[in-house]
């Protein structure tokens, strides 16, 4: 049965004083009510800036459930690149997770689909969870041409895996137009997408395969919308930007299945 998973996605946000005490806020509000007790047994994960990365571990200390990410990784595995984070480093510091492909990046920084593959490769080789971020932007809906650029960053970010290692994957449908906006894509819209990502997993794959992989939404999701999305069939929970910053927001939100 795949995972249900919130995910916090502080992005270029706080100093290390504020990235402190945001986990051990919400940290406490879980050990207070344990994920274990809330319904879909959600794990939570938190994607600080690189510097907190170890104050985030310790103040999560001790709390059930709860992992820590990187926002991004190179995609190599060492060398002269100033001012890059390897994967190994990531996970010498106690991360388990990493988000790679996130529509920021796509954008900002011009990272393609080759690119990102091999970023989902050193993650793998490095032990940790890749977070495999795709979605389209709005004129691409707009045209219709959205199952088309989903399925093509999929199958060029992760469909040349073996099945044992797409198996620790998890992907995240976060729709461009929805990202940071105020605009969330509807929970039909969400199902939608998130079912036909399982489909062509299936395809690639197996059906079995497909439907132990979780597929997180992101794209404006907060404490009003969380519950209404998270009961789609084929949603397993949320990246969260701007909301994961809030302690109770972010909290309101893992209690939404």
């Amino acid at each position: 049965m795949r995972k249900k998973i919130v995910a916090g996605n502080w992005k270029m946000n706080l100093d290390l004083e504020g990235g402190r005490k945001l986990a051990t806020e919400i940290c406490a509000m879980i050990k207070e009510k344990p994920l274990s007790e809330l319904p879909g047994n959600p794990e939570v994960a938190f994607f600080p800036p690189f510097v907190f990365i170890t104050e985030v571990l310790k103040a999560s200390e001790g709390t059930s459930g709860v992992s820590v990410g990187s926002q991004n990784i190179h995609q190599l595995e060492k060398g002269a690149y100033t001012g890059e984070v390897a994967a190994a480093m990531v996970k010498s510091c106690g991360a388990t997770h990493t988000l790679i492909g996130h529509s920021e990046r796509r954008a900002y920084f011009h990272e393609d689909d080759a690119l990102l593959a091999k970023k989902v490769e050193q993650a793998l080789n490095s032990g940790l969870t890749p977070v495999f971020c795709c979605g389209e932007l709005l004129p691409e809906r707009e045209a219709g041409n959205h199952f088309k650029v989903v399925k093509e960053q999929v199958e060029k970010g992760l469909f040349w895996l073996e099945k044992e290692q797409f198996e620790k994957v998890v992907i995240a449908y976060e729709p461009v137009w929805a990202i940071g906006t105020g605009v969330t894509a509807s929970p039909e819209q969400a199902q939608e997408m998130h079912a036909f990502i399982r489909q062509i997993m299936a395809e690639k794959y197996d059906k079995v395969t497909a439907e132990n992989i979780s597929v997180l939404y992101g794209g404006s999701c907060n404490a009003q919308n969380a519950k209404e999305l998270f009961s789609q069939p084929d949603v397993d929970g949320g990246l969260i930007g701007g909301a994961s910053l809030k302690a109770t927001d972010f909290f309101a939100i893992i209690s939404s299945f």
